[in-house]
């Protein structure tokens, strides 16, 4: 090998370790107490990739109705949570038709999608597994925003990055109005926006 390789190589491998180490970290991570709800919500947020966005519906056979759908979601980079739930859209989605109508939207984030419930032996259904249900409304993002929204979407679903795009593709946030958390016995948890946004997830937990 070559002396002007070398340090290219040893930078490569460097930048694979330190992202190594990053997500190994990261993977120790444990659920908040119970007892915090706030930290709980941001650490569900942060680590579910997906979530289940009920909009009301515009379309004919079902107008006005709850009409539920999967979208992939992420609120920052791993280890870089923001709080906010981005989306990337199109307006040909069914579901985006429905927003351009009535932005107003709830949606729902469970461990079940993580290795947490099924390692726990827990039932989706059970309150142990545990979920977040965000109200709120869906708004299109641009400038910075867009970019930090395209990072940290980007990194977590790197198709997204091959889409067609004669889809005209577009960022967009959850504007939370109200947080809503199950991770124990005894009902479901409201937790404020700006509980929500104060609280980190990032503490670990053994």
């Amino acid at each position: 090998m070559s002396a002007a390789v070398r340090p290219v190589t040893s930078l490569l491998l460097g930048l694979l370790w330190a992202s190594s180490a990053s997500a190994s970290e990261f993977s120790r991570l444990r659920i908040p107490p119970h007892e915090q709800v706030a930290r709980v919500a941001r650490f569900i947020s942060h680590r579910c990739d997906w979530a289940s966005m009920a909009t009301i519906s515009s379309h004919e056979q079902v107008a006005g109705q709850p009409f539920s759908n999967a979208f992939s979601v992420s609120d920052g980079p791993l280890g870089s949570s923001s709080g906010v739930p981005y989306m990337y859209l199109t307006r040909m989605e069914v579901s985006v038709q429905d927003l351009e109508v009535n932005p107003s939207a709830s949606l729902s984030m469970s461990l079940a999608q993580t290795d947490y419930c099924r390692q726990h032996r827990f039932d989706p259904q059970s309150p142990l597994c545990a979920r977040v249900i965000l109200s709120g409304s869906v708004m299109q993002v641009n400038g910075t925003e867009a970019e930090f929204a395209k990072k940290s979407l980007f990194s977590r679903h790197p198709e997204m990055i091959d889409w067609p795009t004669d889809h005209n593709w577009f960022f967009s946030k959850f504007n939370i109005t109200q947080v809503w958390v199950l991770d124990y016995f005894g009902g479901v948890k409201i937790v404020t926006p700006g509980e929500y946004f104060q609280a980190s997830p990032y503490r670990k937990y053994l």
